[in-house]
C-alpha cells in the first residue's frame, strides 16, 4: 500500500484525475480516498495493507496539506462525499468506484479472481 503524496494529490485536483504514475503503475490499481478517523477505513485497512494482487494507493486527505481543496475536488469533481471512496483501474482505465467494501468485493471490483 502506497501513500499518495501531496504533489500527486494537487496534480489530481488540477488534472481532474490521478496521474499515470499512479493509475498505470500496475495492471490492477485501487485508489482509496478517505479520512484518518473513518471506522470503515480502519476495517478496510486490515486487508488492504497487505493486499498484493494489485497496487493500492491511499490518501487520508484530512492529514494532507491540501485538505479543503482535495475534499472539494473529491466531492464536486469526482462526485462522492462518502468515505472511504475507492476508484478501480485496469491498465490505467477507470473501471468502477465504490465506498467501503469487504475484501471479497474489493477483489471482485479490481477484476481479480477470488481466493477459493
Amino acid at each position: 500500500m502506497k501513500l499518495i503524496s501531496n504533489d500527486q494529490a494537487l496534480s489530481a485536483i488540477v488534472m481532474k484525475e490521478f496521474s499515470d504514475d499512479i493509475i498505470r503503475s500496475a495492471d490492477h490499481v485501487a485508489v482509496i480516498l478517505t479520512q484518518s478517523w473513518c471506522p470503515q477505513w480502519h476495517a478496510m485497512k486490515r486487508f488492504v495493507t497487505e493486499f498484493s494482487a494489485a497496487e493500492v494507493y491511499f490518501l487520508e486527505y484530512d492529514r494532507s496539506d491540501c485538505f479543503a481543496a482535495f475534499r472539494e475536488f473529491k466531492e464536486k469533481i469526482l462526485g462522492n462525499d462518502q468515505i472511504p471512496y475507492i476508484r478501480y483501474y485496469l491498465n490505467g482505465v477507470l473501471t468502477g468506484v465504490s465506498n467501503a467494501v469487504t475484501e471479497d468485493a474489493f477483489t471482485e471490483k479490481l477484476g481479480l479472481p477470488r481466493n477459493s
